[in-house]
């Protein structure tokens, strides 16, 4: 295909489309014909020829010129409009309307095409931006509880003479019916249960609060099948009370149930351990609470195409990892008690946010001056190209080949502008407190996983943007949105 035998024009239209406009002399496109007609050659039988072999003009006297012609504008049109949006760098987002304006009887073609290209967002205040994560900095009481909940795995169970209250084990026969039946699982004798851990329904525990050892207890409970309208009804006996009763927080504790010899040992490894979990945690949340503070900034309509293109992806994704797992989607499916249309729909909102956070990184990444210029172009392809074994050069034109360098521009500044972002948002924590930069610092120990989950990340983008630079793959993908 010869550019200087194709030309193309763009023209801005509303609604965020482009008109591409593109003509093909009658000698390249005639070439498209022969293609066509060899095409043809292999799909009938002629006389006195093998599959395939029969020449071109008795295929015309045969059958016409037109069905070559017809052949051809089918299989070639989507070519010169690919073509035509890498020349002039369209950011498309939907398959195009084609308009054939000249050449589907004889002579050059001409055609115009009409497609949806990614819309640019203001996204106001991005600058101001004030996010909330949790904190990550264990406090005394979170340390305290971890303490008990290892205390109440040596608690003692003592018989008390009170009413039961959360936390207390009451020994209870229980009987459960439904509409007159007995419930399996809900019926039995000296059962040993916890109260206040809604185990089986919450009247349970509503009821056993304040209940004494020899309370006789009838009730009825809402079914927890919704489909169920009649409410399972409960007899019970409360026959025991008893409280936990924690061993004593000392030393001589600590070295018996840990590594550690006295309780401030215990607890300065807790704070240590919790405090890294909490790290990660707040990190983590840092990013995906930034994204979505900024989405929050968009108030533009995002484009639907965009949004379905986004739902397309994450069922694709859920499907292969089913798939991975020897799930059959559609018993998947069957199990969840979900029709594909209502997987879409259960995907809407989250796919729509995905599109605002990608059209307001672009913005931000334009805004703060984030994109990469050439010289850090080629330098992010070539470290790409070696960690999958390639050489930069080649992989660079492979890249733009298939119009894939912009994308990859912007992918590289929308991960500069999340960047900068979680660098200058405000801070707070779930109490509303400032929170210190300093303190979401990845303890020493804990940088080289890090590091590795980052390295992992970025071969992820690799693996994505060399299989993006495939052309016979960009051709396929062409090939289904025409």
């Amino acid at each position: 295909m010869s550019s200087s035998t194709i030309s193309s024009t763009v023209e801005l239209l509303d609604d965020n489309k482009v008109k591409l406009s593109v003509e093909v002399d009658e000698a390249e496109f005639d070439t498209a014909i022969d293609a066509a007609f060899k095409r043809i050659a292999k799909e009938v039988r002629m006389p006195g020829f093998r599959p395939g072999k029969a020449p071109r003009k008795l295929l015309e006297a045969q059958f016409g010129h037109g069905v070559g012609r017809e052949e051809a504008l089918r299989e070639a049109l989507p070519d010169y409009y690919a073509q035509a949006v890498v020349n002039h760098d369209v950011d498309v987002i939907a398959p195009p309307d084609i308009d054939i304006t000249a050449g589907q009887e004889e002579g050059p073609v001409s055609f115009d095409a009409v497609v949806e290209v990614r819309p640019v967002v203001e996204v106001g205040g991005y600058d101001g931006l004030k996010v909330e994560i949790p904190s990550p900095t264990p406090s005394d009481e979170e340390i305290d509880e971890q303490i008990d909940r290892m205390r109440q795995q040596y608690a003692e169970f003592v018989t008390v003479e009170r009413a039961a209250d959360d936390g207390d084990h009451v020994t209870i026969d229980i009987a459960g019916t439904h509409e007159g039946e007995d419930v399996p699982g809900l019926t039995t004798s000296d059962y040993d249960y916890e109260v206040g851990t809604g185990a089986v329904v919450a009247e349970i525990d509503d009821n056993l609060r304040g209940a004494s050892a020899g309370d006789e207890l009838e009730f009825d409970a809402e079914h927890p099948d919704p489909d169920e309208e009649a409410p399972l009804s409960f007899k019970l006996t409360v026959k025991e009370i008893k409280e936990a009763v924690l061993p004593e927080l000392d030393d001589e504790w600590a070295s018996e149930t840990s590594e550690f010899t006295t309780v401030d040992e215990l607890r300065t490894d807790l704070t240590n351990r919790m405090g890294a979990m909490k790290i990660a945690q707040a990190r983590m949340a840092l990013q995906q609470n930034t994204a979505e503070a900024l989405a929050e900034l968009v108030t533009a309509e995002v484009p639907e195409a965009m949004v379905e293109n986004e739902i397309d992806a994450r069922l694709q994704d859920l499907v292969g990892r089913l798939q991975q797992q020897g799930i059959d989607p559609g018993q998947y499916l069957a199990q969840m008690g979900q029709t594909p249309e209502q997987l879409r729909d259960e995907f809407r909102e989250p796919s729509e946010q995905a599109v605002k956070v990608d059209l307001a990184l672009r913005t931000v990444a334009e805004s703060e001056n984030l994109l990469p210029d050439d010289d850090a172009l080629t330098e992010a392809i070539d470290e790409m190209a070696e960690q999958s074994g390639q050489d930069g050069a080649e992989l660079k034109e492979r890249l733009a080949e298939v119009g894939q360098l912009s994308a990859l521009r912007a992918d590289l500044g929308k991960r500069d502008a999340l960047e900068w972002l979680t660098e200058n948002v405000e801070l707070i924590d779930e109490n509303g407190d400032p929170v210190d930069r300093d303190a979401l610092e990845i303890p020493e120990e804990s940088a080289e996983e890090e590091l590795a989950e980052e390295e992992e990340t970025v071969d992820t983008t690799v693996e994505d943007s060399a299989a993006e630079a495939d052309p016979d793959d960009a051709a396929e993908e062409e090939d289904e949105a025409e």
